[in-house]
């Protein structure tokens, strides 16, 4: 019986077996990579919905699934091709000859490739609505979510998901957890109802430390004016709450401040950000 010839290989053949595994490395990275953004694709959902009335913060989409599936795919290609690799440098030592045979892992990623990406087509034609959204309530979603634009009176205004009364409450806890000392807070539509007027609730708190208000006043006497700090939460005629008060680069630009005095008032607005949540 005549035996089977076999040929061994040559230093290329190995070569050429681990660039193959090198290959299938990067696509098995490619693939993590690729299904970790699809995973957060439905974070920009969320944003965009934020207009919605059925919004639901905690739920991102099937996006989290197939990015998830894309990772779990790569990862799983990248342990088979450390497999195909191992039996190829096998096949080329022993001279087997195995290279006529299709791949059954490039096979195998092709048909799943193809399956996932009928089904994300679905996925995005279904999701279709949120691009949808008209113009006015893009914009609408967009300024509640992130402070108003500062307008040239210098002022900023966001959000509330309170009401006047709990969004102060708030801001007088996180003032005394500071250490910063509340002057007072103005009661403007409470005067108003005294004098038989009537005016949606607002309410005016003035607050400070002299730690950081006093090398302000030094730098510029002007600066008396608008210290200690000032935060107005007034509900507007519609019912919703807003949370106003002096931008910090305006009253710099205003007061000529130094540039390195600015921390000691751009904490009002983590103060504010953290009372509108």
């Amino acid at each position: 019986m005549e035996s089977q010839e076999k040929h061994y290989g040559s230093v290329a053949d190995f070569l050429a077996v681990e660039r193959t595994f090198l290959a299938w490395i990067r696509t098995g990275l490619a693939l993590m990579a690729l299904g970790f953004v699809l995973a957060r694709f439905g974070i920009f959902l969320q944003e965009f919905n934020l207009a919605r009335a059925d919004f639901h913060p905690g739920s991102y989409g099937y996006s989290l699934w197939f990015g998830t599936g894309l990772i779990l795919l790569g990862v799983l290609v990248c342990i088979l091709s450390l497999v195909r690799y191992l039996r190829l440098l096998t096949d080329v030592r022993n001279g087997t000859h195995s290279f006529g045979r299709a791949s059954a892992l490039a096979v195998s990623v092709a048909i799943l490739l193809g399956v996932l990406g009928l089904v994300m087509s679905y996925y995005l034609l279904a999701t279709r609505h949120v691009s949808a959204l008209s113009g006015a309530k893009v914009k609408e979603a967009y300024m509640s979510a992130i402070p108003e634009a500062a307008q040239d009176n210098g002022i900023v205004r966001i959000a509330s998901q309170h009401s006047v009364n709990d969004t102060v409450a708030k801001l007088v806890t996180m003032l005394q957890a500071k250490n910063v000392k509340l002057f007072t807070v103005v009661d403007h539509s409470g005067e108003a109802e005294k004098v038989g007027l009537s005016m949606p609730n607002t309410k005016l708190l003035i607050f400070g430390n002299p730690k950081g208000g006093t090398p302000l006043m030094l730098a510029s006497p002007s600066a008396a004016l608008d210290f200690p700090l000032k935060v107005l939460v007034a509900e507007d005629t519609a019912g919703k709450v807003w949370i106003s008060y002096n931008s910090p680069s305006y009253l710099q630009q205003r007061h000529n401040l130094p540039a390195n005095l600015l921390l000691n008032i751009a904490v009002i607005e983590t103060l504010v950000a953290n009372a509108a949540q």
